[in-house]
């Protein structure tokens, strides 16, 4: 197991170099610049500004002074926000961004879990067609359109829930459901069609004829058997719980790093995009060898290369 591990840990370090280099000379090439929408600044000062952040300089020169600062675990200060750096902005939104990914998976993932075990029980039936139809709208529909159909239903119809911010129980739950929504519904469909396939497998009509009843088939053998499958999707899933987290943090006035990481990018604050770029995806490179561990622990395969 260790070896894999490292080996793991390894590919994921040459990904996120790769991820940042690409970042950094997207985020350098693009047109435009940091100063740009600023009043017309008298060029000795325009000129120290660039020197300062070393614009004029190579994208690897460039690139090398990141990498720098990167190995001390500084991200560099914020070319817009001259009074903080990118360590500080992160530290004080990631949080709040991680927190809300972490609630709509705290019960997505079960609730799908649940409903595709049900549904895989009785093929055809009726809850297998209301699962399937309930996952299909949810794969269907992103957060984005979700989270305003919300607010107006719960918050702005009924008056249960407040329509957005921060800091209560009560101010979670819309955000919370409407991140979730999606990956319920593919872990639904996910867990469903595993479920199935296992259920067909020889070890399965051993358990029948032994008298166990469906529902001890289902969780004890095939729904085990079948979360390498859900396990794999979780690396994604939050990965797109954290980015899809944008579009919901703007309709409930979150605080949290979509935010930071839209207005980077129009204002062309070079260092707190990269930064943003590159913690969401050391987050993913994370979680995906997280799961891969997971999956390896439960089938020895894996780790073997089969």
């Amino acid at each position: 197991m260790i070896p894999f591990l490292l080996k793991r840990i390894a590919g994921g370090a040459l990904v996120l170099l790769a991820i940042a280099f690409v970042v950094f000379s997207v985020a350098r090439l693009a047109p435009g610049g940091p100063f740009d929408e600023e009043r017309e600044l008298p060029k000795d000062v325009r000129a120290a500004l660039e020197t300062r952040w070393h614009l004029h300089d190579s994208i690897p020169r460039q690139f090398g002074y990141f990498l720098a600062g990167l190995a001390k675990g500084d991200l560099g200060p914020s070319m817009r926000s001259l009074d903080w750096s990118v360590n500080e902005i992160v530290g004080a939104a990631l949080p709040v961004s991680a927190a809300l990914a972490a609630l709509a998976l705290a019960w997505a993932v079960p609730c799908g879990l649940w409903i595709g075990a049900r549904a895989a029980m009785k093929p055809g039936g009726a809850a297998d067609s209301a699962a399937a139809g309930a996952s299909l709208a949810g794969v269907a529909l992103p957060s984005f359109v979700v989270a305003p159909v919300l607010v107006m239903v719960f918050a702005f119809g009924l008056g249960v829930l407040p329509p957005g911010g921060w800091g209560s129980l009560r101010q979670v739950v819309l955000p919370a459901l409407a991140l979730g929504l999606p990956v319920c519904a593919v872990v639904a469909r996910l867990a469903r069609a595993s479920t199935r396939e296992n259920l067909e497998k020889d070890y399965c009509r051993t358990a029948r004829a032994k008298g166990l009843s469906e529902q001890d088939i289902v969780l004890r053998h095939a729904l085990r058997n079948g979360l390498p499958s859900v396990l794999n999707y979780l690396g994604p899933a939050t990965a797109a719980a954290l980015t899809g987290s944008f579009a919901v943090e703007k309709v409930f006035a979150i605080p949290g790093l979509g935010g930071h990481f839209v207005n980077a990018a129009m204002s062309r604050d070079f260092t707190l995009l990269v930064g943003v770029v590159l913690v969401y995806s050391a987050i993913l490179v994370t979680v995906n060898i997280a799961v891969d561990v997971a999956c390896a622990a439960l089938d020895p395969r894996v780790r073997e290369g089969l």
